[in-house]
């Protein structure tokens, strides 16, 4: 069983330069993949442990209070690892091609799907992004913003339409460095600097005709319930690990600051006490039910997963909030890692469910089992 604590430990000793001078973590990547937490759930089946959500989400928790840019690109990886166990959709021959590169190094994955004029896939409608075809090859072009990871990727899972007449969409499998692929370093963010979550360019990029995962009609009725779970969970997990860092770091700080007025340090008081004890209770809830709904969706349950991260990440985020709040100027000033966590937890925020999405569902599902009940009785 790996160390996380000491993977934690060592990927925290460089969070900050990354984070300062974004750029991408090599040396954390590495040290994942040594771990084997790079490929902890590729599936039995492949030779692998086939890690399960729960496992993950304890990984991913690890990760993101070391450094959560780490965090974020190895997640991408496992998730991909994860759907090829649950059900596959890679072509053999270029599964047998991610996991060889993945015995001798890192080989990252990443599903690039937000485009400029889209957004994010998850509210609907088609890509830009075209696929033609050419004989015995696809080629592509278009554009994707926000592709985390992307000056390291292996292959890039690039989602497309095809210019048929019925056009199908699909995930077109890219090996990072094709020719027609270009990087833009356009990641210029308030958190999670590290990750490089750049825009990629592609330009005519040809793959083979069956380098495809998932090509079919579109269809709005279409829904992964397990890879939502799995991208729900697995997040907030990384996130409640920066909470937890802010939290090791306040304690640590409330220990060693005593000011002459007092005498004593900080951690003595009454009023710090109380409030420390609320953000640990808070984490101690999100984390009890993150990894109790991770446990769920390994079982085949996935109902609740989108408000396990609801509640997870705003247990984050207003953790390290308050976190700020007790401490001040201090908490704010670029020496010290809170002003770090504050800006990568916020970045919890943007991920797919949305809060807005999240609570009209639970609203509706509310809604329609109170009117199912008052109709049968």
């Amino acid at each position: 069983m790996t160390d996380l604590p000491l993977v934690t430990a060592r990927l925290a000793k460089r969070a900050a330069e990354h984070d300062r001078d974004a750029t991408f973590p090599h040396e954390g990547i590495e040290l994942v993949h040594e771990h084997g937490l790079l490929t902890a759930t590729v599936g039995a089946r492949y030779g692998g442990d086939g890690a399960g959500l729960a496992r993950t989400v304890d990984i991913l928790t690890a990760l993101g209070a070391g450094d959560p840019a780490v965090a974020l690109v190895t997640a991408m990886t496992l998730f991909t690892h994860a759907a090829q166990a649950r059900q596959p959709s890679w072509p053999e021959p270029y599964y047998a091609a991610l996991l060889a590169s993945s015995g001798t190094g890192p080989a990252l994955v990443n599903a690039l799907r937000v485009e400029p004029e889209l957004g994010t896939p998850a509210r609907g409608g088609l890509p830009a992004t075209v696929a033609r075809r050419d004989g015995d090859e696809w080629v592509l072009t278009g554009h994707k913003i926000f592709s985390t990871g992307a000056v390291a990727l292996s292959w890039l899972l690039v989602w497309a339409r095809t210019d048929e007449d019925e056009p199908r969409t699909g995930s077109f499998l890219v090996r990072g460095g094709s020719p027609g692929v270009r990087i833009e370093p356009t990641w210029d963010h308030l958190g999670l600097r590290a990750s490089r979550s750049d825009d990629v360019l592609l330009d005519g990029v040809r793959v083979p005709l069956d380098a495809t995962a998932g090509l079919t009609a579109p269809s709005p009725d279409a829904r992964d319930a397990a890879g939502m779970a799995w991208n729900s969970l697995g997040l907030t997990a990384l996130y409640l690990g920066v909470a937890d860092a802010a939290l090791e770091w306040l304690v640590r700080f409330l220990h060693e600051r005593v000011p002459t007025s007092l005498g004593k340090p900080l951690a003595t008081l009454p009023r710090f006490q109380t409030a420390v004890g609320e953000i640990s209770a808070r984490l101690t809830s999100a984390h009890v039910l993150v990894r109790a709904l991770a446990a769920e969706a390994d079982s085949g349950s996935f109902e609740h997963a989108s408000i396990g991260k609801l509640v997870g990440t705003r247990a984050a985020i207003e953790s390290v909030q308050e976190a700020v709040a007790l401490v001040g100027n201090n908490a704010l000033t670029r020496r010290n890692p809170l002003e770090r966590h504050l800006r990568d937890v916020l970045c919890a925020r943007i991920h797919t469910p949305q809060d807005d999405i999240i609570l009209a569902a639970a609203g509706r599902s509310a809604l329609s089992r109170h009117h199912d009940k008052e109709t049968t009785s």
